[in-house]
């Protein structure tokens, strides 16, 4: 999912690294709260050999300032190249069952402005489908065991149904937003490559 993440965020603009993890802590923040360089670098350096992205010079990026915490001597501005944009445009369209778990929901709902509405759908669908299960699994055990349980781990049992009931809320909104054509309350309204816009 960070490879997904990193393709998507160098389809905007290219970004060195200090950028590139302050857009994923800013977009995935609450997926991955802590993205740590440890695992940033070695995986721009994979994309990297990959002929996914490559080292920019400044002049791709015009003449931003160099933001804090970061030095010239060591920045390096990445882009992602031509194979970079077809292996992203390939994993955006991917609707299958990594996309309806937390991360891979998460990421893929990230970038659902540029996602066509078939795929939106697919994806919602299957997260809701996912989360029901959660649900109906939370609720059966709360109906076997629910007096076997001490009254914190009952308590922690209710709070992980209310959520997955809320989410199931959110989700089917989301979905008859999408069937109607709306993007979500205040949401930009996502391009749907479907309807040529």
């Amino acid at each position: 999912m960070l490879d997904f993440a990193i393709l998507g965020l160098l389809s905007e603009s290219p970004m060195h690294g200090y950028e590139l993890r302050k857009e994923l802590v800013t977009k995935l923040g609450s997926i991955r709260a802590a993205i740590s360089y440890g695992s940033l670098y070695p995986t721009l350096r994979r994309l990297q050999a990959a002929g996914l992205i490559t080292e920019a010079g400044q002049s791709d990026r015009g003449s931003e300032a160099v933001p804090a915490l970061t030095s010239r001597r060591g920045r390096v501005v990445y882009k992602i190249t031509a194979e970079g944009k077809e292996r992203f445009a390939e994993l955006i369209a991917q609707a299958g069952p990594e996309t309806y778990d937390d991360a891979g929901f998460g990421v893929h709902f990230a970038f659902f402005a540029r996602t066509d509405r078939a795929t939106r759908l697919r994806i919602l669908e299957g997260r809701r489908r996912r989360v029901e299960e959660r649900r109906e699994g939370m609720r059966d055990v709360l109906a076997r065991a629910a007096e076997r349980l001490d009254a914190y781990t009952l308590e922690l049992q209710r709070h992980g149904l209310e959520a997955a009931e809320r989410e199931v809320r959110w989700l089917e909104e989301l979905i008859a937003n999408e069937r109607s054509g709306r993007a979500p309350d205040g949401a930009v309204k996502p391009r749907d490559e479907n309807q040529g816009g």
